[in-house]
């Protein structure tokens, strides 16, 4: 059956359309890529102090320990989660907006613990012609406390020099800097962790906030008596400020002892649950904002995105390669008499009035037998209908006779009826032309 005739020739050749595609999937990459070029754009591993950073004052291996810890680990670039339920460690850099840490800590009282690690390194990367330095590394060039003003101003944090090294309760170990620590001061903090100054008094390296709050196992490590609080105050989350970085960057994690450290302060901060930990990169300028190209490519969308690369292929593929020019299509309305006859039929069968085409057609093959027969008109229909019945008893004697399937096809009223007469009629006609 004939769906359609051949067009002309196709005017672009395999290789026109080849090389279209090619460009248009090289500029369809560029726009994705302009699109995350804001994520794309900033290596963690560029900048120090925070918890992708492999260097001395990065926080890359306190990560590793609590992985290997089991405990479930996010290193965040998204500044939503910080609103997230579990326990939050924040380690911004010197220049950080102590507004924005203060409204960070406040809106997390009832989500879970923060734990703020302050900075105390001036960090710059190692030098070109240390031939083994590694990607990520730095070179300490000083230490300078920070000035965060807007955020826990009451803590007076001081750059000193130790004796021996840091103690918590029946821990100690020793600090990779006695002569450059960072210590804190306050009424309101309660110490963790503490070394002895050159002055024979206490610094504070590590300590939680005096807020209220009900923190058994913090008050535990610290070694003071179990305070209690009202039913409210249960549900507040601690403020734990690290003074003191190298308790727990990569340079003192280098020492058994401050490892052990800091899997204990995990622990009492989250009151001996697996809370999940996040660590912040956001406010040390690693932040991202969720695009579309980053949704398309994180669960559960990642999985639609790959159906529709898979189906984008094969589409393009089928359209490449298809067999010969395409087909032109047939018009929806025939020109001629097909159209007029198929016009009249639909109005004949609209209307209802199918029964009054019976005696039509009878009239019309009474004509046609007479002519095929070379018959001369004699008389009415009946004596003609005999007539024809004379002549067809002897061309096809085992046939019914015409005058019966006339008589069939003008009684016939529904649609099944008329065609199964008007086909009888035209099976004998037939019969005459063979």
């Amino acid at each position: 059956m004939t769906v359609g005739t051949p067009s002309p020739a196709n005017p672009f050749s395999p290789r026109a359309v080849l090389a279209m595609l090619i460009v248009g999937a090289i500029a369809f990459v560029l726009t994705l890529y302009f699109i995350g070029i804001d994520e794309t754009g900033k290596d963690p591993g560029a900048s120090s102090g925070h918890a992708a950073a492999t260097g001395l004052d990065g926080f890359a291996g306190f990560v590793r320990l609590l992985e290997n810890g089991g405990l479930q680990v996010n290193v965040s670039r998204n500044e939503g989660d910080l609103d997230g339920y579990g326990l939050l460690i924040l380690s911004p850099p010197r220049n950080a907006k102590g507004d924005d840490l203060w409204q960070i800590v406040t809106r997390r009282h009832f989500l879970g613990p923060t734990i703020v690690i302050l900075p105390k390194w001036v960090a710059a990367p190692a030098p070109v012609w240390q031939k083994d330095a590694k990607k990520g590394w730095v070179s300490l060039s000083g230490a300078q406390p920070p000035g965060w003003a807007g955020f826990a101003d009451d803590v007076q944090v001081e750059l000193s020099k130790v004796k021996g090294g840091w103690s918590a309760g029946a821990l100690s170990g020793a600090l990779p800097r006695r002569n450059r620590v960072l210590s804190g001061v306050a009424p309101s903090l309660v110490p963790l962790v503490t070394a002895q100054g050159e002055d024979g008094k206490p610094r504070i390296l590590a300590a939680y906030r005096d807020d209220g709050g009900h923190y058994p196992m913090l008050e535990q490590m610290a070694g003071i008596a179990p305070q209690r609080a009202d039913d409210d105050d249960n549900y507040r989350a601690p403020v734990i400020f690290v003074f003191e970085p190298d308790l727990l960057n990569n340079y003192g994690l280098s020492s058994r002892q401050n490892a052990f450290l800091a899997r204990t302060l995990i622990n009492a901060a989250s009151e001996g649950e697996n809370l999940p930990v996040t660590f912040d990169l956001t406010q040390n300028g690693l932040g991202r904002s969720m695009n579309l190209l980053t949704l398309a490519f994180t669960p559960p969308f990642l999985a639609a995105t790959i159906c529709l690369i898979m189906a984008a292929v094969v589409v393009g593929w089928r359209g490449f390669r298809r067999f010969g020019p395409p087909l032109s299509e047939e018009r929806d309305l025939a020109f001629g008499k097909q159209q007029l006859v198929a016009n009249s039929a639909g109005i004949i069968r609209r209307s209802g009035r199918l029964h009054l085409l019976g005696a039509p057609y009878a009239a019309l093959m009474r004509q046609r037998f007479t002519q095929k027969l070379a018959l001369q008109r004699v008389g009415d229909d009946a004596a003609m209908d005999a007539a024809i019945d004379r002549r067809l008893a002897v061309l096809a004697p085992d046939r019914p006779p015409f005058s019966v399937l006339a008589s069939q096809l003008v009684a016939a009223h529904g649609a099944h009826d008329l065609l199964r007469a008007a086909k009888a009629l035209k099976s004998l006609e037939r019969m005459l032309v063979t």
